[in-house]
């Protein structure tokens, strides 16, 4: 009763094979042999790929949702504002942009640095090496995907403001700028083995640095205290918006009073802008004590021509009319030119290396992006002249007097960190042209250094 248990059942199947009747009356070994043999040959590997959406299919799935999403938001948000008074509707929404507007910039540059990083990638610059990261930095494709995630939560959350102050849930609606602030601040601070913990601690130890300069300036310390001096915005209105926070006046119709406490007049505002020039020209003069090199005292008087153009805008809410019109605001637009020219010069002259054609956008693959731009006259003409002026709009921001059009300071804020985009790439390629000249194997073990960065994930 135990012959054949197995081979007279119709249940046995591979995948990719065909069902396999065996007849227990057949004759003979060499049948079962063969039919053994038909099962092992046409044992393969599981063809299931036609059960899985395509990449295309599937990106094109995501931006049909993102599209849908972003179509939502904008459709409550309009209809939020326009349920608002008309003697009110402008004091909400710069409430509302005040809150949100700090992580909104935030999200650019992480978009904006996720396309540096590509390029990088694309190109002969090993930016690893550059900032001495490990092998399992992340990539373009990572912040990407966090710059992805920001676009999402910070107009969400944005948009209930909206929404639940409009529909009269005056709480609900403090809630959401506060709860994203601490959610924000958790998984920065998060000591936990998710969310990119060894990015996070580097990102963190180099902010201690840069605050506290006591130690051998290393190039990520400068390159981001630099990248900081251009988001000196961001961090007043988050000045500005904590505070608000902390004297809960969130979702409040008494903006005159919050604007008393909180407001441009106050002595934070001028010390939150001038705090990231000052350390890094603490970092020019520690630089110059490990190296003794003139330049960094040039370097360091450059981000001094800065704290007068701060301190003199300020001074308006605290002179008379008359002595601000007469003395204080030809002294401020003095300073400002100063500032501004002084520090494109140090951008052209210094910063970057702009003796040769970049060889940033040659990329190791052909590309539309590195026809467009390697070799290209223009884009010398452009860096160039953007940086110019750009270097002397941003002064606008610099001053507190000059931000009341909050859509102004917003439009001129961005295009600042268009400009620092911008200077990012030919100020890597600038440190990693002199480690070449001074270490040149450092060059040749770029493509094994992709190669091993290549294999390396990241747990989320």
């Amino acid at each position: 009763m135990f012959e054949n248990p197995v081979t007279s059942s119709p249940h046995l199947r591979k995948s990719g094979s065909k069902s396999l009747f065996l007849d227990p009356g057949a004759s003979g070994h060499l049948g079962g042999v063969s039919e053994m043999g038909d099962l092992k040959g046409s044992s393969s590997p599981l063809q299931i790929t036609t059960m899985v959406p395509s990449p295309i299919f599937l990106w094109r799935f995501k931006v049909v949702l993102f599209l849908f999403w972003a179509l939502c938001c904008c459709k409550i948000g309009w209809d939020s504002v326009m349920r608002m008074s008309i003697d009110l509707r402008d004091l909400f929404l710069y409430e509302a942009f005040l809150y949100y507007n700090p992580l909104l910039l935030v999200t650019m540059m992480v978009w904006l640095w996720g396309v540096n990083l590509w390029v990088f990638s694309q190109g002969s610059v090993n930016y690893a090496k550059v900032f001495d990261l490990d092998h399992n930095h992340l990539t373009h494709r990572e912040m990407w995907k966090c710059s992805m995630w920001l676009t999402i939560i910070v107009p969400t959350s944005m948009t209930a403001y909206l929404y639940l102050y409009s529909h009269g849930e005056v709480s609900l609606a403090a809630s959401q700028p506060v709860l994203l602030y601490i959610a924000f601040a958790l998984v920065l601070i998060f000591p936990f083995d998710i969310f990119y913990l060894s990015s996070r601690y580097f990102l963190l130890r180099t902010l201690w640095r840069i605050a506290f300069p006591l130690q051998p300036i290393t190039f990520p310390d400068f390159f981001l205290a630099d990248i900081l001096t251009s988001m000196v915005k961001v961090f007043s209105d988050l000045e500005r918006s904590v505070c608000r926070m902390v004297h809960r006046q969130v979702a409040t119709i008494a903006w005159f009073e919050a604007d008393a406490v909180c407001g441009s007049h106050q002595i934070a505002i001028p010390l939150v802008l001038v705090f990231p020039y000052i350390c890094r020209l603490l970092q020019c003069l520690r630089q110059y004590k490990d190296t003794k090199e003139k330049s960094s005292l040039l370097n360091a008087l450059k981000y001094s021509t800065a704290v007068p153009v701060i301190f003199l805008s300020a001074l308006k809410y605290h002179v008379m009319p008359e002595s601000w019109t007469s003395f204080y605001r030809p002294l401020w637009l003095f300073s400002s030119v100063i500032n501004s020219l002084y520090s494109f010069y140090w951008d052209v002259t210094r910063d970057w290396d702009l003796s040769g054609f970049t060889k940033i956008f040659k990329f190791s693959r052909p590309s539309n992006i590195s026809y467009l731009l390697y070799g290209r006259q223009w884009v010398y003409f452009w860096v160039i002249g953007s940086n110019l002026v750009l270097r002397c709009a941003w002064t606008y921001k610099l001053s507190a007097h000059l931000r009341h059009n909050y859509i102004t300071v917003f439009a001129v804020t961005a295009m600042e960190m268009f400009r620092r985009f911008q200077w990012v790439f030919f100020r890597v390629e600038n440190e990693w042209n002199k480690i070449t000249k001074s270490h040149p194997l450092a060059e040749i073990s770029l493509e094994e250094e992709k190669l091993l960065g290549s294999t390396t994930t990241h747990d989320v």
